[in-house]
């Protein structure tokens, strides 16, 4: 992969139940291209939303407030686990809401920075509706939707059709808007 020179501030949130397997490895991939650190969720302690919010000691808050003060660019790079995002992921996308009731300044935060999607599975085509999750969330914070791309790999390595298509988002995401 060509490097990919940039001055955007991007952060790469895996959202894995394997923290080597092979969405991190395509995560790998785009972060050594571009620069961007990659923050694996599952070494997070990140609870369920709740209405009650007992759980503001976990890792959630101080996670998201270091996200909105140092980064203009979240990728979510997800496994496609029973045709959507990981399970790890969806608690964080439902944590937000913290972001909207109980922490609105850094809510406001969110408006404006953007996003973008890497997911990695077996099939070669996402059924449809995988990224409305992603995009609503988007619309609804205010944050430009950059794109997204879908990876595999084959014999443990990404293949060139992949890569072609990694290029790409690359360039969507990357480029000055």
């Amino acid at each position: 992969m060509v490097s990919i020179k940039t001055q955007k501030k991007g952060i790469i949130l895996l959202g894995s139940a394997n923290s080597r397997g092979e969405t991190f490895q395509v995560a790998h991939h785009v972060s050594l291209a571009t620069g961007f650190p990659i923050i694996d969720l599952k070494t997070k302690s990140i609870g369920a939303f709740d209405y009650e919010f007992k759980n503001q000691g976990d890792d959630f808050l101080p996670l998201i407030k270091a996200i909105v003060a140092n980064y203009e660019l979240i990728v979510f790079a997800t496994p496609v686990y029973w045709y959507t995002m990981s399970g790890i992921l969806k608690t964080f996308f439902d944590r937000l809401s913290d972001c909207l009731m109980i922490e609105k300044a850094t809510g406001r935060k969110l408006r404006g920075m953007e996003m973008a999607v890497l997911s990695c599975g077996a099939d070669r085509e996402l059924k449809a509706g995988f990224h409305m999750p992603f995009r609503e969330t988007a619309n609804y914070l205010g944050m430009p939707y950059l794109g997204e791309v879908h990876t595999w790999l084959e014999k443990e390595k990404i293949p060139a059709s992949v890569e072609n298509n990694l290029q790409e988002f690359l360039k969507q995401i990357c480029s000055k808007t």
